[in-house]
């Protein structure tokens, strides 16, 4: 028998955001990834966390950017998480752990994943610079943090080296994507991965 597709649909409106989301995490043929959320390099890293992960994914947000960045990039992550979640279901079946190495030039970064969830973020990018393109720094780490709450994931993402700012939040998207895609690779098997029998 053929595995579900693991397949979600979200939409968040709020007073300060308005997100429509589709993630399929299960892509045997080409992937399909079309994301505007108004902030270029947040959609730059979303781009590289689908594309790493093996996800098609469309991400559309109508949010307050006169005020700042800060609501997009937040609510945008909570509704990936929640897209995440959603797609996974039970996490029957699934590696649960992942982890990877990924650099960028100098950058090298480090991602560990454990579908656990217990939602966890412990996220040290050290970025150095202000903005990055018009996404504040703070709001790197912070939108990792988000995915994490909203996903129901154990997450540890650490940039061991690298000084350009765009390559260190780069490689840590990247890393993130494997970690992730390990993590959620199906077993062949029906069980829950944990001595608990549940997640």
């Amino acid at each position: 028998m053929a595995a579900a597709q693991r397949v979600a649909t979200v939409s968040r409106k709020t007073n300060e955001t308005d997100i429509h989301i589709t993630l399929a995490m299960d892509q045997a043929g080409a992937q399909s990834i079309d994301i505007d959320s108004g902030i270029g390099f947040l959609d730059h890293m979303y781009h590289a966390l689908a594309k790493h992960s093996g996800w098609s994914l469309s991400l559309k947000c109508k949010g307050d950017l006169h005020i700042d960045d800060h609501h997009t990039a937040e609510d945008t992550a909570i509704a990936l998480g929640m897209a995440f979640k959603q797609a996974l279901g039970e996490p029957r079946g699934i590696k649960r752990f992942g982890s990877a190495y990924c650099p960028l030039d100098e950058a090298l970064s480090r991602a560990v994943v454990d579908i656990s969830g217990r939602p966890f973020a412990d996220i040290n990018l050290g970025l150095k610079r202000e903005m990055l393109g018009t996404l504040s720094c703070e709001m790197v780490p912070h939108v990792m943090e988000s995915f994490a709450q909203a996903g129901g994931i154990t997450l540890h993402v650490d940039v061991i080296k690298g000084f350009n700012d765009h390559h260190r939040a780069e490689s840590a998207f990247k890393a993130l994507a494997v970690a992730l895609k390990n993590a959620i690779e199906r077993t062949g098997t029906n069980d829950v991965p944990s001595t608990k029998g549940v997640l």
